[in-house]
């Protein structure tokens, strides 16, 4: 079965990948990929090529990936992990991105523009959030243990 294709021609995720999750009270709750695939979000600027700020357009056509990047999110991709671009890049910036992607050959399933600006991201979710922050370069993946902020229980 090949995968359905999302509204810019990508590949999605099947549905039939999803497990099925019910509630504590036995009611369907959003559906959840199996624990061995992984739901990377991806920055682009400062992460995969330079930090082209969102002023300076014309930089994002012709700046050049970061090569362990390519090769680390190919790989990803390859393995069968999902791939979502996320970026502070605005609408108005989604062909000049798509395009840049295409040309370096970045597999991936989405790009979702509009990202908040300014770094110091809280996000907060009822499925698992794993952060990695990126700094310098894509090698393996290592587990450390670290402090997080998490909602005291009442």
């Amino acid at each position: 079965m090949s995968n359905p294709l999302n509204v810019t021609g990508r590949p999605t995720q099947r549905n039939t990948e999803l497990g099925a999750v019910k509630d504590a009270q036995g009611l369907s709750a959003s559906p959840q990929l199996p624990a061995e695939v992984k739901n990377y979000m991806i920055d682009i600027d400062g992460t995969i090529t330079d930090d082209v700020p969102n002023e300076e357009p014309e930089r994002m056509a012709t700046c050049l990936p970061f090569p362990d990047a390519l090769e680390t999110l190919n790989k990803w991709h390859e393995e069968g992990h999902i791939i979502t671009f996320f970026t502070s890049r605005t609408e108005e910036h989604r062909a000049v991105t798509e395009a840049w992607l295409d040309k370096h050959g970045f597999n991936y399933h989405g790009l979702l523009m509009g990202k908040p600006r300014g770094g110091n991201y809280h996000w907060i979710d009822n499925h698992i959030v794993r952060a990695t922050r990126y700094e310098g370069t894509f090698s393996d993946l290592v587990r450390e243990k670290t402090e997080i902020e998490v909602f005291k229980r009442r």
